[in-house]
């Protein structure tokens, strides 16, 4: 029976990687939607980043060890860059997170490290399939990753992820998003980890769609 399970989870593996982001990020959305259960939902945030994450590592195919040492990379950097930030103010610019992201270290929630790491793969997959040199292939892969910030900033703030200790987000934040992405994302095109993984385009569109929806 085990031997079965694994050979139709081998069989199928990216639809049911893909249907297992689409299902969780729909109920999130219909979860966050409803004033009732609003709270409850905000309050496991982190978890739907996590299981993006884990989703994202077992829709990898070849190079896993270099994978895992790319994403680690990403998140230190995140974390550095985010202590920073809030500690700071000379990244991003005047903010501080909120309660709803979870365990935190030294102010900043652990899963923005895992975060950083996710968008990162997710946008360079999308990057790749414009089949570019490695340098533009970076600089596209964090304007998309700054793109989903974008969308992403109006509704951390409604749902107390971050908070910008300012009247509106500062243009400064963008632009570090995308100048600290573009050497991250050319580890990634130098090191050749890109692999066709619809899992991780469906993950960038996911993401894009869920954002969007809950800024309308």
């Amino acid at each position: 029976m085990n031997s079965t399970l694994f050979i139709f989870f081998k069989q199928y593996a990216t639809q049911i990687l893909i249907a297992i982001l689409i299902i969780f990020h729909t109920v999130g959305l219909v979860g966050l939607s409803m004033p009732a259960y609003r709270e409850q939902f905000l309050e496991l945030s982190f978890m739907n980043l996590m299981l993006s994450f884990v989703v994202l590592i077992a829709s990898r195919k070849e190079q896993m060890n270099r994978f895992l040492l790319f994403l680690g990379i990403c998140f230190i950097t995140g974390m550095a860059v985010e202590w920073i930030g809030i500690h700071t103010g000379l990244l991003f610019g005047d903010y501080q997170y909120g309660s709803n992201l979870g365990v935190k270290l030294a102010g900043v929630p652990l899963i923005i490290g895992v975060n950083w790491g996710v968008l990162s793969v997710s946008a360079c997959t999308i990057s790749e399939l414009f089949r570019l040199k490695v340098i533009p292939s970076a600089i596209l892969s964090a304007a998309l990753m700054t793109g989903l910030d974008f969308l992403i900033e109006p509704v951390a703030i409604v749902s107390d992820y971050w908070t910008w200790n300012s009247s509106e987000i500062p243009f400064f934040n963008y632009l570090c998003w995308f100048l600290i992405a573009i050497p991250l994302h050319y580890v990634y095109f130098r090191w050749k980890l890109v692999e066709k993984n619809k899992v991780a385009i469906a993950l960038f569109i996911i993401l894009a769609l869920f954002f969007i929806i809950l800024n309308f």
